[in-house]
């Protein structure tokens, strides 16, 4: 009996001490799964600029003109010739696509996703360091928070009957899908 209020406890314990990571990675699980769909963590706007015939001139050159007729008073962070007739510029949350010498511009401007931006951050590691250890934590949280869930009702309710069978088919989703695609 013992036993039993101690894997409660743990259970209760730490299923509200990680609910708030359980919230963020799971918000981020499902914007992420949709990457070919959409950037969960950027916001993009492309938006068609016309700046006439641009002269024959030097990479750098170029690159001030184009800001010079489009009233961009920022340096670049780079400025790249991707091809004879196409000009890259970076600017910060910024970048031009040129076409030479027609002068066509794509004009990209990039802007964090509120509040996704930084689930994504957390949720794929990006920062590294410790948020390496806090997520290895969270992930041994979740390791014991499923072993004590399974324990948590007795007899015919939990493993002795349903719970068997439910347990049965969580594992066999993930193993039924990489033999159907990997395998």
């Amino acid at each position: 009996m013992r036993l039993r209020r101690l894997i409660i406890a743990t259970h209760r314990d730490l299923g509200y001490f990680f609910a708030g990571l359980t919230v963020i990675y799971a918000v981020s699980g499902v914007a992420v799964n949709h990457i070919e769909d959409w950037n969960p963590s950027y916001a993009v706007r492309t938006e068609l600029k016309e700046l006439g015939q641009l002269p024959e001139a030097p990479t750098e050159a170029l690159a001030d003109e184009v800001l010079r007729r489009l009233a961009i008073d920022e340096e670049p962070t780079s400025v790249v010739r991707m091809a004879p007739h196409q000009l890259k510029v970076f600017l910060d949350h910024r970048n031009l696509t040129v076409s030479i010498p027609g002068g066509t511009v794509a004009d990209e401007r990039v802007r964090r996703r509120f509040a996704l931006f930084e689930a994504n951050f957390l949720h794929l590691n990006t920062g590294k360091g410790l948020w390496t250890w806090i997520a290895d934590l969270y992930a041994v949280g979740l390791l014991v928070l499923a072993c004590t869930g399974i324990f948590i009702i007795p007899g015919t309710k939990g493993l002795g009957g349903r719970g068997r069978w439910l347990l049965l088919a969580g594992l066999g989703i993930p193993i039924a899908y990489l033999a159907w695609m990997a395998w």
